[in-house]
Formats: C-alpha cells, structure tokens, sequence
C-alpha cells in the first residue's frame, strides 16, 4: 500500500484524461468532466504554472488518484484531492494528504497554512482531515453551488507551526459561542 506521488507531465495529459474522465467526482464543483475540458484546462495551465502543481497518485503502476496544489504563490495554499472509487477506504486519501502537507511545507518556505474545503455531507473527506491533524475552522451554509443546487460546506486547515511542532492548535470555540 505505499504510494508514488508522480509529478504531472505534459507527457501525462492522456492518462490524466483517462482517469478524470472515467470517474464521477459526486464531491467536486464538476462531477462529470470530459476530455476537452481536461484538454482546455491544461491549455489554460490549469494543473501546472508557477503556483501550482499536480501529481498522479500510483499504486504500483495503476493511476489510484490525482491531486493539483495551487495557490503556492500565497501564504495559504489549496489542494484538490481525487481518489478513483475503486481505491476509496483504503488509506489512499490520508497517505495523499499527510504527503502533500510535507511536501508544501518542505519546498514552499512561504507557507504559513494549507486549507482544504469540501461539502459539508462529504464524510470520507472530513475524516480523513481530521485524522491528518486539520482543524476544521468554518462552516459555510448554503456555500457550495453543484448541479443548481446550494450545500453546506466546510473548511479545515493545517499549521506550518503545527505541523512543525506536532501539535494541532484548536480553535477558540468560545468565539462561536459568544455571537
């Protein structure tokens, strides 16, 4: 079960669209993406570019996953995950995140926090967060705009001093309360 986190390659772009476009993604702004949507996003350079980059997740030689970094340019950066349904509830996702974290922190000096945002009913993904040290900071009502309908959503993040430390700084709950 170790992963390989492959960066992507324009060489890559035909297994890429194989892979996004053989899944339907339930929890993304998209569910159903086609090729030329993956082919005009890599035209725009939507998966590479100074702030942002992406990686094929393997298992041996099968395509598991995907994931873009973006913002790097910023103090915070975002991430989008995507597992195959077939590779869900496999560990996959916290291999992913807790990778992806180190990486960020490990080559972009500039980052204080990494932020991961995602609907509220996407359980899988909210527990996979939690369990890679995300505080859960925000939640969003009526935030997330998918097939004409609204969701909730939710927002969790990451410390560079945390992550350094090993601790998880919670929130000031109490701040909620107060309102």
């Amino acid at each position: 079960m170790s992963l390989k986190f492959v960066s992507f390659q324009p060489n890559h772009l035909d297994e890429l669209i194989s892979f996004l476009t053989t899944e339907r993604w339930e929890f993304h702004g998209q569910p159903i993406v086609s090729q030329q949507m993956v082919v005009n996003a890599f035209e725009r350079g939507f998966y590479t570019g100074i702030d942002t980059k992406s990686f094929l997740i393997r298992e041996g030689d099968q395509t598991v996953g995907f994931m873009r970094l973006f913002d790097l340019e910023d103090p915070i950066a975002l991430f989008d995950l995507r597992i195959s349904s077939d590779f869900r509830g496999k560990g996959f996702g916290k291999q992913a995140v807790n990778w992806l974290t180190t990486y960020l922190f490990q080559t972009c000096m500039n980052l204080i926090r990494v932020e991961a945002h995602t609907r509220v009913d996407n359980h899988p993904m909210r527990r996979t967060l939690a369990s890679c040290k995300y505080v859960m900071e925000g939640y969003h009502r009526q935030a997330w705009r998918q097939a004409n309908q609204l969701y909730d959503s939710v927002s969790y993040a990451t410390l560079r001093s945390d992550w350094e430390s090993g601790n998880v700084t919670p929130i000031p709950i109490e701040e909620f309360i107060r309102s």
